[in-house]
């Protein structure tokens, strides 16, 4: 049996039935990181010793029948920034290099009171800042579909891991896209959901207004699974919010009869690569055959979305980056002289290219005589974008659009022009400017083999809507693997041979 071509669902049948045990399942998961991760390079962070100790701990309280979900014994890989208790959380940065919380994060402890054994944390761009997980201080994850290309960003190393099968399913956290991007980029399910339904406690903040935490998963069934055992209300989070149907999964049904799905004129013109948006109106017409009202129509002000975004984003990370400075805790510099000097040093040696020009560009933005002119006239924008997102749920239930303008880039391309990195994600940040829940699903390929990903987007608490609709399309489509997961299974079985 392939252990890690089965789902987290799947697998968490079979150890529930006793035909694999916990310890089994880890241990394929541990081969499958030793096989590939030298070529893809997910994981910062594999904790080998904790992941078998945990996982026959989780054994005997599934035998004892402490444990009964879907999700005991299944091995997740974690997004490193999040808080993790004991174990190294560095969000792909320097200055954070040698940080070991005292704590776990609150969506990481929903998972473990789960039953869930953490296989070990994820490269990521650093600090969630980026599109291609190139920005790392550990260095660049590679997409399991063509080695030469990005897995896009910033949870690029949580959705190269899912694709590559090294875990059989992963934590993200999105705050212009930076779940349903990279998806798409490896072929994978992806959700961001409504601003505050998961705790974003624990979560270490870049913009504290956006960020949200969401599954990473090969099918919507593991997604929605994943999504129910990690929202809940937290009182340590004050924008968490407390709701009353947590049940997600009751949407798995292949319906979309009379759903209305809206596509947006304005996301299928200019800048949309012409097999992307062939792909997706594929989707469209599998989702109009099974009975949903697809029109088109004008969304307005999404060329405004890009500057609201990065203005705010760059604001509240300049703000929320400030605690980074050498003194309690991470990465100080050796030689200085005074107080200042050591702020100075360890922040300048500590932070890459990347994190320091959104800093700059939040600290201006926030400045005397450029609040009322960029800041506040992006808070206004973020606004108009939530009424225009409004006015457009009045008619529709699901918005579909793309995930982004491309397949993902090849490497070294895309750092070499950072505003054309920005405009990459057009499609995606004016979801968490409006607090939307939305949902990538894998819709084909394209010449070149690589996977483009639809997007669903939703009414705010509406996730049962696009995991419906996101449902009923995967049913049109089987699940592929990347070519390297076959190769690296042949490899093994030619060296067991021998």
């Amino acid at each position: 049996m392939d252990i890690m071509s089965l789902t987290a669902v799947e697998i968490g049948k079979r150890i529930k039935a006793k035909e694999i045990s916990v310890v089994e399942a880890v241990e394929a998961a541990l081969e499958q990181i030793d096989r590939v991760e030298d070529k893809v390079h997910s994981y910062v962070t594999v904790d080998r010793e904790g992941a078998l100790k945990r996982a026959k701990e989780v054994q005997e309280l599934i035998d004892s029948g402490t444990l009964t979900g879907p999700l005991a014994g299944v091995p997740v890989a974690i997004k490193d920034n999040m808080c993790t208790k004991d174990m190294l959380t560095t969000c792909s940065s320097k200055i954070l290099s040698n940080f070991k919380p005292t704590f776990t994060a609150e969506a990481v402890l929903n998972l473990e009171k789960a039953g869930a054994v953490i296989l070990g944390k994820t490269n990521m761009d650093e600090f969630a800042m980026g599109s291609t997980t190139e920005t790392s201080y550990y260095g660049v994850t590679r997409n399991p579909w063509n080695l030469e290309h990005v897995p896009g960003g910033s949870s690029g190393g949580s959705c190269a891991a899912v694709a590559a099968e090294e875990c059989f399913y992963a934590l993200g956290s999105d705050t212009g896209g930076s779940i349903r991007q990279p998806s798409s980029f490896c072929g994978v399910v992806g959700i961001k959901p409504t601003y505050g339904t998961v705790s974003r406690y624990g979560l270490i903040a870049y913009g504290s207004s956006l960020d949200q935490i969401g599954p990473i998963a090969k099918d919507v069934t593991d997604c929605a699974t994943v999504l129910e055992a990690i929202a809940s209300h937290d009182s340590k989070d004050s924008t968490s919010i407390e709701r009353k149907d947590y049940d997600f999964t009751s949407a798995l049904v292949d319906d979309v009869k009379g759903l209305k799905i809206g596509i947006p004129r304005d996301y299928f013109g200019k800048g949309l690569d012409p097999e992307v948006k062939e792909t997706l109106m594929k989707a469209a017409k599998v989702l109009e055959d099974k009975g949903a009202i697809v029109e088109e129509f004008d969304l307005s002000l999404v060329e405004y979305a890009i500057p609201a975004y990065y203005v705010i984003a760059s604001a509240e990370a300049s703000s929320n980056l400030s605690r980074f400075d050498g003194v309690k805790y991470g990465y100080r510099t050796e030689e200085y002289e005074g107080l200042h000097n050591m702020y100075k040093k360890s922040r300048s040696e500590g932070f890459g290219a990347e994190v320091k020009r959104r800093i700059m560009l939040g600290s201006f933005v926030l400045s005397s005589g450029y609040y009322d002119a960029y800041y506040l006239k992006a808070l206004r924008t973020k606004a108009l974008i939530k009424q225009a997102f409004d006015k457009a749920f009045a008619s529709y239930d699901i918005i579909l659009s793309p995930a982004a303008p491309t397949t993902a880039p090849e490497l070294g391309k895309s750092l070499s022009d950072p505003l054309k990195m920005y405009l990459g994600d057009i499609y995606t940040v004016a979801v968490n400017l409006a607090g939307l829940p939305g949902i990538t699903v894998p819709a084909g390929r394209d010449s070149k083999g690589l996977p483009i990903g639809m997007q669903l987007i939703g009414d705010c608490f509406k996730e049962k809507t696009i995991i419906r609709a996101a449902y009923a399309f995967e049913q049109s489509r089987k699940y592929e693997r990347p070519d390297i997961v076959k190769t690296c299974k042949e490899d093994g079985q030619q060296k067991g041979d021998r």
